[in-house]
């Protein structure tokens, strides 16, 4: 990544612009060879191994949230990014399915708000799973005349919800923080050396196949000093690591689904994007074989009353995945959870 970036960038470019713009090329489509793929690779140079903390979680409360024990986990950090920690699939086989589903059928109910309240009236938005998944179900190969609401979706937030004008948060627009993420937040935070972690705000971001995100920082929570907890699920994706400014060159990695990151310390307010989504692996998609209508084993997922202190970001669900959900995702999800403290 180094040698292509130092190629590819002369002094006083946006290098981060430059590699997003080559990863984000359609033709000819780019060189993944410098694209670390956290799945099969091994500790080594840029790539180092990273202790968790798994007395932190019992067991027990793993499975609940659809968890593997901690100890099971494969954690890894990057050399010269501190606070950087990436655990692939720490999920259990079959329990990833769940957490799609909340995310298209679940978290867009109301009170949450999504983008189609931009232009419809809360009674248009209020199931929009109900009023889409059949149209899905029965589509044929051919084109249809109009787009379902799902796939219109484009983000929901949860929690204290963002203001995408003035991109801040506000005490006077909170609804309850899903107790279930929040578990979950918590758990995966516990186990990295943040115990007490809280969800308070969430954005989830659905995706199509040739989507992106742009290159950002997430600086609009008022504490910065807990971490951004992100989530993959379903199709993969490229995802940048670059660092406090736009002219530091970003480490490419691949994100497939059930892959979670945290960014904690000085990695917590890096520029990152994501420039491409790419097709799941075949043996990735073969292990999600769960019943998505069905939580995790145990049939429990419970959170703590009185939600406060993180924002979760859920990205690139999209309207093709197959899977248990009857065919109405496609792409996949990525989320981001931080300290909010309103």
């Amino acid at each position: 990544m180094a040698k292509m970036a130092a190629s590819m960038v002369e002094g006083g470019e946006d290098a981060f612009r430059k590699i997003f713009k080559f990863y984000r090329r359609r033709n000819p489509p780019p060189d993944l060879s410098d694209v670390i793929d956290f799945s099969r690779c091994a500790p080594g140079e840029q790539i180092i191994p990273v202790n968790l903390a798994a007395a932190a979680v019992s067991d027990v409360e793993a499975t609940r949230v659809g968890l593997q024990p901690v100890r099971e986990w494969q954690a890894f950090g990057l050399r010269g990014h501190p606070g950087f920690i990436f655990i692939s699939n720490p999920f259990l086989r079959g329990t990833q399915p769940f957490w799609l589903r909340q995310c298209l059928k679940i978290y867009p109910q109301k009170p949450n708000i999504c983008n189609l309240d931009m232009h419809m009236s809360p009674l248009e938005t209020q199931d929009i799973w109900g009023q889409s998944v059949h149209s899905l179900r029965s589509s044929q190969a051919g084109k249809r005349e109009a787009r379902t609401l799902l796939e219109r979706l484009r983000w929901v937030t949860l929690g204290y919800h963002y203001n995408w004008d003035t991109k801040t948060y506000s005490p006077s627009s909170h609804t309850p923080f899903p107790r279930d993420l929040h578990l979950l937040s918590a758990h995966v935070t516990a186990a990295c050396g943040f115990p007490g972690f809280i969800s308070e705000a969430g954005i989830l971001n659905y995706y199509r196949s040739d989507s992106s995100l742009g290159i950002h920082v997430d600086e609009s929570e008022l504490d910065h000093t807990r971490p951004l907890l992100s989530f993959s699920f379903g199709q993969s994706a490229i995802f940048l690591l670059g660092g406090p400014r736009r002219q530091d060159p970003p480490t490419a990695m691949l994100m497939h689904s059930g892959d979670v990151m945290v960014m904690s310390g000085p990695s917590r307010l890096l520029y990152h994007a994501v420039p491409r989504i790419l097709p799941a692996p075949p043996e990735r998609l073969a292990l999600e074989t769960g019943d998505a209508s069905r939580p995790p084993p145990t049939g429990r997922l419970r959170g703590g009353a009185g939600v406060r202190g993180g924002m979760g970001r859920l990205l690139q669900v999209h309207p093709e995945l197959q899977s248990e959900c009857d065919r109405q995702t496609g792409a996949g999800a990525w989320t981001e959870i931080s300290r909010n403290s309103l």
